[in-house]
């Protein structure tokens, strides 16, 4: 397995800092969040890849529209996809993936959905990431399925995975399996196993696992108390142990985020003192 850590955990801080604590704490890699507080987002400039096909029927601009040069002067530098990428190369940082917010299965029209798709496989393919993370924030798996299937050449012609997390309206492993089976594009699509989110559910990790089956593509790895507040590694109720004996026995070797959410609850530890055991549960499991 393979570590990284999302910057979701680094609100405001840029991505000169993220790189910063990676190499300290010996991760292999960084998930960036795209947000204009990163200095990574749809909007970034310097744009190398390009769309083959025109842009969907309906469809909006693709940017977050609040990539504008003064947010990413917030974030600071590197400010364009040249110097991202060459940063953390420099640095011997791999992108786990970029995590986006679109929403695969979202109720309305596909246009919107697919272009701010495409923006984000395209930012993927000038920074040298292979997976773009998008939520359900819907429960009809056939929408998600057809705006899938729908990307799918121009993620292959990429290089790009759409990676679809156990999230919101599609939890649990069986859920978001159902919309990948749908979907028919194994070559360009894949699963994200939070290991929060189907636990919470009701789903147990093994079965989880058997669901996603061929789809675990990514693992974010978390532990929270009860009212679902990040704590350290090993301190709150997530089944960490059986789900990294799983993945160990299953032998799964790809890549393991932690995802410690300072963005959404600021009161909690910075990151760089959870990634330890983060680190240590990777190699245990390894």
């Amino acid at each position: 397995m393979k570590l990284s850590f999302s910057t979701l955990g680094l609100p405001g801080a840029g991505l000169s800092e993220a790189i910063r604590i990676a190499t300290a704490c010996r991760c292999d890699g960084l998930e960036l969040r795209l947000h204009p507080d990163t200095g990574v987002h749809a909007g970034l400039p310097g744009a190398g890849a390009r769309r083959t096909a025109p842009p969907a029927p309906g469809a909006s601009g693709p940017e977050w529209r609040a990539g504008t040069p003064a947010a990413v002067e917030r974030a600071g530098p590197p400010a364009d996809r040249p110097r991202v990428r060459a940063a953390l190369a420099a640095a011997g940082l791999e992108i786990s993936a970029l995590a986006g917010y679109t929403g695969i299965c979202a109720p309305g029209d596909d246009g919107p959905v697919i272009e701010a798709l495409a923006a984000e496989l395209v930012l993927a393919a000038d920074l040298g990431a292979t997976g773009v993370r998008v939520f359900p924030k819907g429960e009809d798996p056939a929408v998600g399925a057809r705006r899938l299937r729908a990307m799918a050449p121009e993620a292959r012609r990429l290089g790009v995975r759409v990676l679809v997390e156990t999230h919101d309206a599609m939890p649990t492993g069986t859920a978001v399996a159902r919309l990948l089976d749908e979907t028919g594009e194994p070559e360009v699509t894949g699963a994200i196993w939070d290991l929060l989110h189907p636990w919470r559910h009701g789903e147990d990790p093994a079965d989880t696992l058997a669901a996603l089956g061929e789809h675990l593509a990514y693992v974010q790895v978390k532990d929270a108390g009860p009212d679902l507040t990040p704590v350290p590694m090993g301190q709150g109720e997530v089944p960490l142990e059986e789900a990294g004996t799983l993945l160990r026995e299953r032998g799964y070797d790809g890549w393991v985020s932690l995802e410690w959410e300072r963005t959404w609850y600021p009161h909690v530890a910075p990151v760089e003192e959870v990634i330890p055991g983060a680190l240590a549960w990777v190699r245990r499991f390894s």
